[in-house]
């Protein structure tokens, strides 16, 4: 049986507020107003309930299965929509801290999962300095899931950055790519939406960039600017950095007209892509 490919999306671009609690209770109020709007699809931030630090990741962890997991989980189910629950910090059995993206359909069950795999270590001259791995360990898979809808990747952040990461999920059969993600002032006007728009053109798919808010108190300042790119490489929508929910429709046949129009994932030649 063939599903319809065309959905809703709501991505939710808010502050992060000191309590997982209190940063829960926004997001889910602002969840209800985009499924109001008829929403199927209801994406968060990156950390939306952790301030962005990497001595706060260890801090505010906490296990699959703990407290905004199932908070996740029963508003996906209560609403009745798919939900990408931004990232949250996840502290496995062995002590070891993640920054793991979770998405929940519209029964609350768990359907995918992705551990960021390029930990966010950077030093740029006369910009931002920042060094995930201090307490963060990385993911070692690519995350691709089904819906309804079509096939799409999952990833966080700095992870986009690389091609091989978005081409990989294109490969498995991706339409659309879901990025929590925070860039910062020196990183977002530079590189968000070139980012977004490259991997969209390179890769014919739908790329959905999920930001908090800008909050300039504060030692990490988010770039905010969430963003849809569609499979031409062009911006479809996009926020400023003001708290707001972007709601977009999308239509993944998108994809499959884009690749038949310029058929380069069919046309890649991976026997010469070697170094000898």
């Amino acid at each position: 049986m063939n599903h319809p490919k065309q959905f809703k999306l709501a991505q939710i671009q808010m502050p992060v507020l000191e309590s997982p609690a209190d940063s829960w209770r926004l997001a889910a109020g602002l969840a209800e107003q985009a499924a109001g709007r008829g929403a199927d699809i209801v994406a968060l931030p990156e950390m939306f309930a952790c301030p962005y630090d990497t001595k706060n990741f260890p801090v505010y962890a906490e296990p699959e299965g703990g407290f905004l997991w199932s908070a996740a989980s029963g508003l996906a189910r209560r609403l009745g929509i798919y939900l990408s629950a931004g990232t949250i910090p996840e502290r496995d059995a062995q002590g070891r801290v993640y920054n793991t993206a979770y998405v929940f359909d519209r029964e609350g069950i768990q359907i995918a999962k992705h551990r960021k795999a390029h930990l966010f270590d950077i030093d740029i001259k006369g910009g931002q300095y920042f060094k995930e791995s201090d307490t963060l360990t990385a993911g070692d898979s690519s995350t691709v899931f089904d819906t309804e809808f079509g096939c799409f990747g999952l990833c966080i952040c700095y992870d986009f950055r690389f091609p091989e990461l978005g081409r990989t999920m294109a490969l498995a059969g991706a339409e659309c790519i879901l990025v929590p993600a925070a860039f910062n002032l020196t990183t977002g006007p530079a590189h968000w939406e070139l980012m977004f728009r490259s991997q969209s053109m390179y890769n014919q798919v739908f790329a959905c960039g999920t930001a908090p808010a800008r909050q300039n108190a504060g030692g990490y300042v988010s770039w905010g600017h969430t963003i849809v790119t569609d499979p031409w490489g062009s911006v479809v929508s996009q926020l400023d950095e003001k708290e707001g929910i972007l709601l977009t429709h999308i239509d993944l046949e998108r994809a499959a007209e884009v690749r038949a129009q310029l058929p380069l994932l069919g046309q890649r030649r991976p026997d010469i892509y070697t170094i000898s």
